[in-house]
């Protein structure tokens, strides 16, 4: 038996899956990683464009991972929580005073003027687990008109598209003009907490955002390949992404390899704007899994690793999460799991990119899946590949 308790024939059972997702067209490329102690298995398949066109997927090919970026702008506020920089549960209003003062629709669908003022203000822990009152609701149950507005004013709405989002003090401003459709801390509203988590950061540490990730994260997990947008002398192992025409059914090209991603954008943001390799974020996720420490170097304390893991929403809160409502919760930045439905355990955690990646830690097995695609997810659930992935990763465990 491997030192990883891994089967060899499962393995090459993994590795010919995911691979039929690539053959039947589901996706053009892909790169996928398995780690458990110590030992970490790799996979490619396909190439950057579709039908077996273009080069080959290699191990080190960067994706645009979207909303894995999530969990790495959290890490990098729980840094500066742990340098008392900033503390959990206080108002952000010093460092965000667009956000001070706010006020509250009176019902989610209200008119924008219809409002009351907030009963608090905003805290970093709001930030974190997405209860700041206002974001996308995952159930589809809720009319927001507060969003609709947000997208108006050019802000965390749609796909990633970094090349048109104002710089962050503007973008700050343009948010605070819009009420909130919950209380602070009341309901859990997807995404936008990172955006204005990251506007935070950069406060707080006054220095960009993007360069407080990479001193506080990138660097120290030698992260190389991660970050904002890809140098012209890395763009060869960068390739466009696809998604798929809602009318038509048809694959087109969301962004090219010199689009949007291939120059530095006006705002960084916390959410979804991120560029990674497989091995990168595995770095990232191993260094969770260790407790906090990579190759000897400490980024967080374990017990602060603990709290980003564990959920932190209300049981009614947790009737409206993502995507399943009760089966995962959420903590700092990271999705937890909280009912076993399949072969993982009750608090794995990790979270997915909608254009085409997820990643996920087993702390029960000792197990790191990392898989990217090139090609966007068309709901908030995983497709076939993601799920066959995940299957086939378990069932290689032999111990």
């Amino acid at each position: 038996m491997s030192a990883g308790a891994l089967s060899e024939a499962r393995l090459g059972r993994l590795a010919d899956v995911v691979a039929r997702h690539v053959e039947s067209g589901e996706v053009p490329g892909l790169v996928w990683l398995l780690a458990r102690r110590g030992e970490v298995h790799a996979g490619t398949a396909g190439t950057f464009e579709p039908d077996g066109a273009g080069k080959p997927v290699t191990r080190d090919t960067i994706f645009r991972i979207s909303s894995m970026s999530k969990p790495i702008a959290a890490a990098a506020a729980l840094t500066l929580v742990e340098d008392c920089r900033l503390r959990l549960d206080d108002p952000v209003d010093d460092l965000l005073p667009e956000m001070a003062d706010r006020r509250v629709l009176i019902r989610p669908d209200a008119p924008l003027d219809d409002t009351v003022p907030s009963p608090r203000p905003i805290t970093l822990r709001d930030l974190l687990t997405f209860r700041l009152g206002l974001g996308a609701d995952f159930t589809g149950t809720l009319r927001q008109p507060a969003m609709q507005a947000a997208g108006a004013l050019g802000l965390f709405t749609g796909p990633p598209a970094p090349a048109g989002v104002p710089a962050p003090d503007e973008w700050i401003r343009r948010l605070g003009t819009l009420p909130l459709e919950f209380p602070p801390g009341e309901r859990w509203l997807y995404h936008a907490g990172a955006d204005v988590l990251g506007v935070l950061v950069g406060r707080a540490a006054d220095r960009p955002f993007e360069d407080v990730l990479a001193e506080r994260i990138f660097e120290p997990l030698g992260m190389a390949d991660t970050g904002f947008w890809v140098p012209e002398d890395r763009r060869p192992r960068f390739g466009a992404c696809y998604t798929v025409d809602v009318g038509t059914g048809e694959r087109i090209v969301y962004d090219e390899a010199d689009g949007q991603w291939a120059t530095p954008p006006a705002f960084a943001g916390g959410g979804a704007g991120l560029v990674s390799t497989a091995d990168d974020y595995l770095a990232f996720a191993e260094m969770l899994r260790a407790g906090g420490t990579h190759r000897g170097r400490r980024i967080l304390s374990r017990p602060t690793v603990e709290t980003m893991t564990a959920n932190h929403l209300t049981p009614a809160q947790l009737a409206t999460s993502a995507p399943v409502p009760g089966e995962r919760g959420w903590g700092f930045g990271v999705g937890v799991l909280l009912r076993r439905t399949g072969p993982a355990n009750v608090g794995t955690y990790g979270w997915d990119g909608g254009m085409g990646s997820i990643w996920t830690t087993d702390p029960a097995e000792g197990l790191v899946l990392v898989l990217c695609t090139n090609q966007t997810w068309t709901s908030p659930s995983p497709p076939p590949v993601a799920r066959d992935f995940v299957t086939a990763a378990y069932a290689a465990l032999d111990d």
